[in-house]
């Protein structure tokens, strides 16, 4: 989509020699003014009249004015400008800068990562450990911040490739590439991110299953997580890109069954995992018989029929495949 507001850099000069300059000239202006007024009780005339015009202007009103153009940016900040109504350009720090004193900031409502599904009756700002209402931090400065961000959306119950219903959740490490874009192409660059995160997660899990056996290879929630986080991360790239933004990487932080289907999907992986363990047993037990008997035959240790072997081979299948020691019975006379 393409879209009209690109990032340009605002015109600007040294803040602190306008600063230095403004100020003695305003002093200046204000001593011509004193000086001027003195010249006129003794006599006006036409040189002492202009001169207190143009130093009062300067003095009381231009030079004033002028310190309205004196902005301030700390590393990783940065300020979007306007002109009238017009985008005038972005300033990036860190410095001290001198712009048009007419300009003026613009930003959205809130400039950090909410927390919790958008639309919730009590959605946060997390910055680090600090939480704060959103409410509260419409009242924040308009710079924009540039900083790598986190943002860890609530838990959402979604159904998976088969139907199942799990819980998962994901964090998203994001941050600011084009302030423009962020100002003036959404309302609110970090409600439209979580919005997208949700969709985008969405979208992604409804296409795997939340687990899948060894002998079937295929992907899943739990056993691909890198190859989803990949595919999560391109999938809110896409989407935000109009917003300016650059997702540096998504993970999914939470991933298990709807509590209503928890405990019959454990029950069903316990048994899944005990027929595997069989399985293996009893594939080792039939080749330790196989090589017993190999054995007993080649270095003829004894002579066995098959029906001694059939007793035999029962009686080592037990005794290897029991869930418990086998307890021998001794027989004192003959084997027949």
């Amino acid at each position: 989509m393409k879209t009209e507001y690109e990032e340009r850099e605002a015109p600007h000069t040294s803040g602190m020699a306008v600063l230095i300059i403004n100020s003695l000239l305003i002093l200046a202006a204000i001593g011509g003014f004193i000086f001027a007024a003195i010249q006129m009780d003794r006599g006006p005339n036409i040189q002492n009249i202009l001169l207190m015009v143009i130093t009062g202007l300067y003095g009381f009103i231009v030079g004033p004015i002028l310190y309205a153009g004196l902005k301030i940016l700390k590393p990783n900040e940065a300020l979007v400008l306007t002109l009238f109504g017009t985008y005038y350009g972005t300033l990036k720090g860190p410095g001290f800068f001198f712009v048009n004193p007419f300009v003026s900031p613009v930003a959205p409502s809130s400039q950090e990562p909410s927390t919790g599904s958008v639309g919730g009756e009590k959605q946060q700002v997390k910055l680090g450990n600090i939480s704060i209402p959103a409410a509260e931090n419409k009242q924040a400065n308009k710079k924009i911040s540039l900083k790598v961000l986190t943002l860890n959306n609530e838990k959402q119950k979604i159904n998976d490739a088969l139907g199942n219903p799990i819980i998962i959740g994901i964090v998203v490490v994001w941050k600011v590439v084009n302030t423009a874009k962020a100002v003036f192409n959404v309302d609110n660059y970090t409600e439209f991110l979580s919005i997208q995160c949700d969709s985008a997660l969405r979208n992604i899990v409804r296409l795997y299953p939340y687990d899948s056996s060894d002998e079937e290879k295929e992907k899943s929630l739990r056993g691909s997580s890198q190859e989803l986080a990949e595919q999560l991360k391109e999938e809110i790239q896409s989407k935000v890109a109009i917003a300016g933004l650059e997702i540096i990487e998504a993970r999914i932080t939470h991933l298990s069954y709807a509590p209503e289907i928890a405990t019959a999907m454990l029950q069903k992986q316990q048994a899944t995992a005990v027929v595997a363990a069989r399985q293996l047993i009893v594939e080792g037990a039939v080749g330790m018989v196989e090589m017993a008997l190999e054995k007993l035959s080649t270095n003829n240790i004894v002579d066995l029929d098959e029906e001694r072997k059939a007793a035999m081979v029962s009686n080592l299948l037990v005794v290897l495949c029991g869930n418990r020691d086998a307890q021998p019975v001794v027989n004192s006379g003959t084997i027949y």
